[in-house]
C-alpha cells in the first residue's frame, strides 16, 4: 500500500474520530452511524438483531434471499422504544400443501416486535427486547435479550436467544431454577396466530452476537457474526447443512433510500438482500407550487369603502385561495364572522392566515379587528377560530413572532351570537369524481399475490348541508383472479370468508349506495343515521351517537347497525344472511407521544361478542401508524387460522406527497388473513372522524405551514 495512500486513510479515521468523540459528549446522532436492518427485518446485522433501534418514523421495506428462504418484511419504527415489522417468509421447497390443494411454495406470516429497555450510555450498553413471529404461526419464534456498545466506528452486540435464533441450545436454561416448565420448548401446535406465551423463554437458550464496522467509506459496511441458530430444528424438518456458525456480510448503501447488502451465511451459502427506506415522521413537505399564491396586500381602490363590498367575490376568493367553502358571513361589531369548512388546506393557520389578507383587502386594513372562521362541516359546528387581524399584518412585517401570533389565535366553541348575516352561499348540491383504484390479497395458496386494477365513479348530491347520497361504482380493468379458486373454510357463520365470490361475480360492482344524516344535538353530542348499500358486502340500516366535549382529549360513543349480506355480484340483490352489529366505543388521546387508544366492546357480524383494542401514533406531519387486536368469545379452533384478528395500518396524507395542497388521505392496512370471528361493518363514516376540528392539536400541529 502506498504512503500516500495510508496517509488518507489515516486523516479520514482521525477526522471520524473526533466526530465521534464530539458526537459522544454531546448525545448528538452521528449519521455515520445510521441503522441498517438484518435479513428478517428490524434493525441488525445478517440473521441477528441488535439493541439499536431506527430513527422516530422509520419505514423500512427489506428483500432477502438465503436458500431456502425468500423473507418480505416491512418495519415501522412508531415510538423511540419500540420497534415492529411484519413479514412473509416463502420457503421454496416446502409446498403450500398437497399438490391438489395448492402449486405454491409455503407462505409464512409473522409479527414481530422490539422493545428498548435502556439507552446507551458513556459506560452503559444500549439493551433491548425482542420478540420473534409472536403474532405469526411461531415456527420461526423467538425471545431474546441483546445488549449494543459502539466504539467509534465498531458497534458491538452481544445476545441471548431462546427459540429459532438461538436453536443452537449453548447452555442449560437458568429460568428452570424457576419453574420446570422452562427446560422444553414445545412445539406451537395452535392455529397460526396466537401468542402462545407458555413457550416464552423457554428451552435451551444460545449466544449470538456480532460486530458491524463502519469502514472510512460511509456508504459501506461489513457486517460479522455469530450466529445462534444451528440449523438442525427448522421448521417441517427442514434442516440446513451449517459448516460454520460465523456469518459474514457488506452493505453498501446505493442511495439515502436504499440498502445492498450481500453475504456468506451458514458457511456455505450465499445471502442477498436489499432495503428501501424513508422516515414517514420527518418527511419534507414538497414545496406547493400548484397552489395558488397568497393574496398580495393592496389598499382599497379610491372610492371604495369597507361599506360597498361584493361579499360573492369575497366568497368565491376565500374557497379558491384560502380553501375555505364557505356558508355563511357575518358582522357583529368590529368581528367578521365566516361560517363554512376548510377543504384544501391540512392547517387550519394556512387557511385562516390566507383568509385574513382576502378581508383586509376586501374590507380595508383596520376595519374590523377580528376574523373568526367557523368550522360547521356536515353540518355540525366544531370549532371556532379567531385571528386578530393587526397581530397577523405585524407577523408578515417580521414586526411578531410565531409565538405572538400562536396566542392571537383563538380556538372555542362555536357560541351563538346576535350577529349580522351579510352573505349566504348557495349549497353546492352534486359532484362526482373519477379515480384509479387498486386491492391486493396476498399470501393465499392460489398466488402470493392476488390484483385487481379498478377505474372507480365517485358521486354525491347534497339535499342539505347534513343530508346526502353518495355511492361508488368500480369496473374491473385487470387483474389475476383467474387463479382465485380458494376459500377459506369456516367454522362460523360466513360473514367475509366469501371473499373470492364477491371480487370475481362481475367485472361492474355497485360498491355502496348510501343515505347519510348527520345532527348536532346539543354543543357536544352529535348523531348520524345511515340507510342503503352501506359496503361491499353488506347493505342495511344504522346509526351512531357520539359525546365528544370541545378541547379535550377524549370521546365516547356507540353504533347500532342491522345490516343484511348483499349478493355478490354487488348489485341490488342480497343473501339470507342478517345481523345486528354494533359497538361502543371509546377515544383517548394520551399526551405521550399523540399515541390514540380506540377501545371497543360489542357484537360483530358473525355474532360473536368481544372488543377491539387500536393502538395508534400519529405524526405532526399527520402520518399514522397503528395496530389492532380483536378477542371475541369465538375459541382459537372456531376462529381457524390466525386464532383472532389482527393487523396493522399506516394512514398518508397526500399533502406529503403532491405539489397541492390536499386533506385527502391514503390508508394502507395489511391483516394477515380474512376470517369470520371478529369481523366489523366497514362504515364509510364514522363521528370521530367527522369530528376532528374538535381535536385541538391537529391545529397546533400543523401551525408551522402558516405563510408570510
Amino acid at each position: 500500500m502506498s504512503k500516500s495512500l495510508l496517509r488518507l486513510l489515516l486523516a479520514v479515521s482521525t477526522t471520524q474520530l473526533l466526530a465521534a468523540i464530539a458526537n459522544a459528549e454531546t448525545g448528538t446522532e452521528n449519521p455515520r452511524y445510521r441503522t441498517t436492518q438484518h435479513d428478517f427485518g428490524g434493525v441488525g446485522l445478517l440473521q441477528t438483531p441488535t439493541a439499536r433501534m431506527a430513527p422516530e418514523g422509520e419505514f423500512s421495506f427489506t428483500a432477502s434471499r438465503t436458500s431456502p428462504y425468500t423473507r418480505y418484511s416491512i418495519s415501522v419504527q412508531p415510538l423511540p422504544w419500540l420497534e415492529s415489522t411484519i413479514r412473509y417468509i416463502d420457503v421454496s421447497n416446502i409446498n403450500y400443501g398437497s399438490e391438489d390443494f395448492s402449486s405454491q411454495s409455503l407462505k409464512d406470516k409473522a409479527i414481530d416486535a422490539k422493545f428498548r429497555l435502556w439507552q446507551e450510555s458513556r459506560w452503559l450498553p444500549q439493551v433491548a427486547l425482542g420478540f420473534r413471529d409472536v403474532g405469526g404461526t411461531g415456527l420461526f419464534s423467538s425471545e431474546f435479550i441483546v445488549a449494543n456498545k459502539r466504539f467509534y466506528d465498531l458497534d458491538l452486540s452481544l445476545g441471548v436467544a431462546w427459540g429459532y435464533i438461538g436453536n443452537r441450545g449453548d447452555f442449560g436454561n437458568p429460568l428452570s431454577l424457576i419453574s420446570d416448565s422452562f427446560d422444553d420448548r414445545a412445539r406451537n401446535d395452535d392455529p397460526g396466530g396466537t401468542l402462545n406465551t407458555s413457550s416464552y423463554f423457554s428451552g435451551r437458550p444460545g449466544i449470538f452476537g456480532g460486530v458491524e464496522y463502519q469502514t472510512p467509506w460511509d456508504n459501506l459496511r461489513i457486517k460479522l457474526e455469530l450466529d445462534g441458530n444451528d440449523y438442525k430444528s427448522e421448521p417441517f424438518e427442514n434442516n440446513q447443512k451449517q459448516d460454520s456458525p460465523i456469518n459474514v456480510g457488506v452493505l453498501y448503501s446505493l442511495a439515502d433510500w436504499a440498502d445492498f447488502t450481500v453475504a456468506w451465511e451458514r458457511g456455505n451459502t450465499a445471502m442477498f438482500g436489499i432495503t428501501m427506506h424513508s422516515n414517514l415522521r420527518n418527511m419534507p413537505r414538497p414545496p406547493k407550487i400548484l397552489d395558488p399564491a397568497p393574496e398580495a396586500r393592496r389598499p382599497l381602490p379610491a372610492g371604495v369603502s369597507g361599506s360597498n363590498v361584493d361579499w360573492a367575490d369575497i366568497s368565491e376568493r376565500l374557497t379558491s385561495n384560502a380553501g375555505i367553502k364557505v356558508q355563511s358571513i357575518a358582522i357583529k361589531d368590529d368581528e367578521v364572522i365566516i361560517t363554512g369548512e376548510q377543504t384544501t388546506y391540512p392547517s387550519q393557520a394556512e387557511g385562516m392566515s390566507r383568509a385574513a389578507r382576502i378581508l383586509d383587502n376586501s374590507l380595508g386594513e383596520g376595519t374590523y379587528d377580528w376574523y373568526t372562521l367557523v368550522q360547521k362541516p356536515y353540518g355540525m359546528e366544531l370549532n371556532q377560530t379567531s385571528l386578530n387581524a393587526e397581530t397577523l399584518r405585524q407577523y408578515e412585517q417580521f414586526e411578531a413572532d410565531r409565538r405572538a401570533l400562536r396566542y392571537s389565535m383563538a380556538n372555542a366553541v362555536p357560541s351563538i351570537l346576535d350577529a349580522d348575516e351579510v352573505y349566504t352561499e348557495e349549497l353546492d348540491r352534486a359532484n362526482a369524481g373519477l379515480a384509479l383504484g387498486y386491492r391486493q390479497n396476498v399470501g393465499g395458496p392460489d398466488s402470493f399475490i392476488l390484483y385487481q386494477f379498478l377505474l372507480r365513479a365517485d358521486g354525491q348530491f347534497y339535499f342539505d348541508r347534513n343530508k346526502w347520497l353518495d355511492g361508488t361504482i368500480a369496473i374491473n380493468l385487470l387483474n389475476n383472479y383467474d387463479q382465485f379458486e380458494y376459500d377459506g373454510p369456516s367454522n362460523l357463520p360466513r360473514v367475509r370468508t366469501d371473499l373470492r365470490e364477491y371480487l370475481t361475480s362481475s367485472d361492474a360492482q355497485l360498491n355502496r349506495l348510501q343515505y347519510t344524516q348527520t345532527e348536532q344535538i346539543n354543543r357536544d353530542w352529535f348523531g348520524m343515521a345511515y340507510a342503503g348499500l352501506l359496503e361491499d358486502m353488506y347493505g342495511g340500516v344504522g346509526g351512531e351517537v357520539l359525546y365528544r366535549p370541545h378541547g379535550v382529549n377524549w370521546a365516547v360513543g356507540v353504533d347500532v347497525n342491522w345490516v343484511k349480506q348483499r349478493g355478490y355480484k354487488q348489485d341490488f340483490s342480497f343473501r339470507d344472511y342478517s345481523t345486528l352489529t354494533g359497538h361502543v366505543t371509546g377515544y383517548l388521546r394520551t399526551g405521550f407521544h399523540d399515541v390514540l387508544i380506540k377501545g371497543s366492546v360489542g357484537r360483530y357480524l358473525a355474532g360473536d361478542i368481544g372488543g377491539t383494542i387500536d393502538l395508534s401514533r400519529r405524526f405532526r406531519n399527520g402520518v399514522v401508524m397503528g395496530g389492532w387486536a380483536t378477542f371475541t368469545d369465538v375459541s382459537k379452533e372456531e376462529f381457524g387460522e390466525g386464532s383472532f384478528d389482527k393487523g396493522v395500518y399506516i394512514q398518508m396524507p397526500f399533502d406529503a406527497f403532491f405539489l397541492r395542497s390536499n386533506k385527502s388521505v391514503a390508508n394502507l392496512v395489511w391483516n394477515p388473513l380474512t376470517r369470520d370471528g371478529g369481523a366489523k361493518l366497514w362504515r364509510n363514516y364514522d363521528l370521530y372522524g367527522l369530528t376532528q376540528d374538535r381535536d385541538l392539536q391537529l391545529f397546533d400541529n400543523s401551525f408551522n405551514n402558516v405563510t408570510h
